[in-house]
């Protein structure tokens, strides 16, 4: 497996992370019984609201893009037998 697929794998697990994240963000802001409408830029939104939203999101994006990544990385390791490259391109500069 080349370059080219685990640029491919490693874009469709951003996508779902970002769809993952931002189907939990709307439920749990929902769950919270916040306006799940609210816009963090507009200055008329409580600022408290606007950064507890950001906050939340940004651990969501965060936490989602981890998950997928490393199973699209387990995936591509599975398959072709060893790390992506620049996975394993980081791992020997850190045993270096």
């Amino acid at each position: 497996m080349g370059g080219m697929v685990w640029k491919a794998l490693a874009a469709g697990a951003a996508v779902v992370a970002g769809l993952v994240a931002n189907k939990s963000v709307t439920a749990i802001w929902s769950k919270a019984g916040k306006d799940e409408n609210v816009d963090p830029q507009n200055p008329n939104t409580p600022l408290g609201e606007a950064l507890a939203l950001a906050a939340v999101s940004a651990m969501a994006a965060a936490v989602a893009k981890t998950f997928f990544t490393r199973k699209a990385a387990q995936y591509y390791a599975n398959s072709a037998g060893h790390l992506p490259e620049p996975m394993r391109k980081k791992e020997e500069e850190a045993q270096a």
